[in-house]
Formats: structure tokens, sequence, C-alpha cells
């Protein structure tokens, strides 16, 4: 029987370590909410990186006001 306190005592306080030391996220939800868009706007796939418009949101105090996409690639504005 004290085998499994033993046990048991040593499972919670690995387990609380564990828990404890998980690292915390830094997502923002509530930009997204604000902005009304999509996390990928301002982040590339899988990656933490910032494309334009989130180096712009950033620079700007975290707001889209001013900014403009830029033109895709292929697309006829700006030719004549």
């Amino acid at each position: 029987m004290r085998r499994l306190v033993e046990f048991t005592v040593a499972a919670a306080v690995f387990s609380g370590a564990f828990f404890f030391s998980a690292a915390t996220g830094v997502a923002r939800p509530d930009y997204a909410r604000r902005t009304q868009k999509e996390c990928n706007f301002c982040h590339p796939p899988d990656s933490w990186n910032l494309t334009n418009a989130g180096k712009y949101y950033r620079d700007h105090h975290y707001s889209l006001q001013g900014y403009k996409e830029p033109p895709k690639p292929g697309s006829k504005q700006g030719k004549s």
C-alpha cells in the first residue's frame, strides 16, 4: 500500500510540473475579432512570421486603417 501511495504522489508531482511548465500561447484571437480577418491575413500558413499586412498592423498601432493590399500577380490592375 505504501508503494502505491509513493507512486501516486510521484505521478502527481510530475504531472503538475508538466502542466505548469507548458508554454502559453501568444495568439491573439481578439485581433482577429477586431479586424474581422482570418489569422492567415497577417500570418503565413504554419508560421509565427508576419505578412506585409501583419507588419502594417503592428507598426500602425494595431490598426489596418489605410492598408492597401498589393495587387496580385497576373492581375490587370495598373496595366494599360
